[in-house]
């Protein structure tokens, strides 16, 4: 894989560059962080690690921009701050993971692994659903004829959703069609996505059903249980 590392910390960056090239990736560092428009060539990597401590830009601003203009790398944000708004602000913006510094770089390796581990091959192209629509081809949602930026996670989940909006998901259903089931996730890593996809779609869009799990569906929708 080829990887692109964004930032001036060289207590971060060194480690890291270091790790993932023994792991086999080819890894660039671009360790002046200028606007979007001054960035390389994105395309030409599988994922990029953005350290926005240190860029100097609004990197939120950035993301969304960046996801915008259709670029489809992995993001992953490196945030020395904990509180649970900063992390669905970057994933709402077009992140897909995010670590806290400071941290092992053998998690980053590991949280890069379960990043490439979930391209999957879509089969279903498309899907629609009270004003929604949902290309897995193109990875491309839109609402009311609106586009709408979603990272790859919370569009796993709208997928699942939407695929069959009555049926009342699981968290360990959700959590296994949007993580790698050898990836170690957060306990509350659906409540966050489910979170960020409501500012997205609309609160209502996405029902949650106490002790049972999430649906998508709307007002006059009957909810059906699996099994």
């Amino acid at each position: 894989m080829q990887l692109l590392l964004m930032g001036k910390d060289e207590l971060i960056a060194g480690p890291a560059v270091d790790t993932l090239r023994r792991a086999g990736h080819i890894v660039d560092w671009m360790s002046v962080v200028g606007e979007p428009m001054s960035w390389p060539d994105c395309s030409l990597y599988d994922l990029v690690m953005l350290d926005p401590d240190l860029s100097g830009i609004d990197v939120i601003d950035a993301l969304k921009r960046y996801r915008e203009s259709g670029s489809h790398a992995f993001v992953i944000i490196v945030t020395a701050q904990r509180e649970l708004e900063t992390c669905i602000a970057a994933l709402d913006a077009g992140a897909d993971d995010y670590l806290v510094k400071p941290f092992d770089v053998d998690e980053l390796a590991a949280r890069v692994r379960a990043l490439t581990r979930r391209r999957v091959v879509r089969t279903v192209p498309v899907l629609a659903y009270d004003g929604l629509m949902l290309d897995a081809a193109s990875h491309r949602v839109t609402l009311h004829g609106e586009p709408l930026t979603l990272a790859p996670r919370g569009f796993a989940l709208l997928q699942a959703l939407i695929e069959d909006p009555a049926r009342v998901f699981t968290r360990s259903e959700l959590e296994a069609r949007i993580c790698d089931p050898r990836e170690e996730i957060a306990s509350n890593a659906i409540e966050v996505q489910v979170c960020g996809l409501r500012r997205k779609i609309g609160a209502g869009r996405i029902v949650t059903v106490r002790g049972a799990g999430y649906c998508l569906r709307t007002p006059d929708s009957k909810v059906r249980f699996a099994g």
